[in-house]
């Protein structure tokens, strides 16, 4: 009913780009984050500016991870070391700190601006999930993932939310970590081995495979369905509406 093998239990579903239209918006505002600061680099240096790119880049050094973590991954590639500096650090401060709470003022305020779409598709599958008195779960990065499951109005589909807040407050190290969704199986009572992790990030679908769940669904938003294999999916879709009526088996695996 689910596309899913039988003793799959519990769903555990990511946010931006899996259940809401929200992960173009997000490379959007790294786009417009990083770009200002590699701008006032290349002024303050006399080096060239190189943009950031909002595809290979995003996909490689911020896609899932957790906001921090990603601004450091990414100056990393760069070879530019920053002081860490602290949360309340002006956005745009010559810091870690700094950059990603601009980040976060940026993606807000687009939030607001443009409102917050679900994808059909994965609303339809996440009733029919609720339908067969399945558990279902939120595992995000983002310390908005509240926030944007209320604007997108499907907060009260899932029964347990793990995000960047619950996150920090538990002392949970961040995707491609698997300790978010182990947690949220925990909190569901059920074994990773009858779990599935629904992501579309490479660093989510590597959390999923080293977690051990029992499927690993890449859901390929932005043509990567070669990368999602090769990091862990052991099923990949365009969108959930494929493994609706579909049986155990069937669909794109890995």
């Amino acid at each position: 009913m689910l596309g899913l093998p039988d003793d799959i239990r519990a769903f555990l579903f990511d946010l931006d780009g899996v259940l809401t239209q929200t992960a173009k918006v997000h490379a959007a505002a790294w786009k417009d984050t990083f770009d200002a600061f590699l701008r006032a680099e290349a002024a303050r240096t006399g080096g060239p500016f190189v943009p950031f790119d909002a595809v290979a880049e995003y996909d490689a050094y911020v896609d899932g991870r957790p906001r921090l973590d990603g601004t450091r991954a990414f100056l990393r590639s760069r070879g530019i070391d920053l002081p860490e500096g602290t949360p309340d650090d002006p956005p745009n401060s010559r810091t870690v700190q700094g950059i990603s709470r601009a980040k976060n003022d940026t993606v807000l305020r687009m939030i607001r601006e443009q409102g917050v779409q679900p994808y059909e598709g994965s609303v339809a599958y996440v009733h029919r999930m609720r339908a067969a008195g399945l558990p279902g779960a939120v595992v995000s990065s983002s310390a908005n993932c509240r926030d944007v499951l209320r604007a997108a109005g499907i907060e009260d589909l899932f029964e347990v939310i793990v995000d960047g807040q619950v996150a920090k407050a538990e002392g949970l190290p961040g995707k491609p970590a698997p300790d978010t969704y182990l947690y949220a199986a925990r909190a569901l009572g059920v074994e990773p081995a009858h779990a599935a992790v629904f992501e579309d990030a490479l660093a989510g679908v590597a959390s999923g495979r080293a977690g051990g769940f029992g499927a690993v669904v890449g859901v390929n938003r932005t043509g990567q369905a070669a990368e999602l294999r090769r990091d862990g999916a052991t099923v990949v879709v365009e969108d959930l509406s494929e493994l609706l009526g579909a049986g155990e088996g069937e669909g794109d695996s890995a």
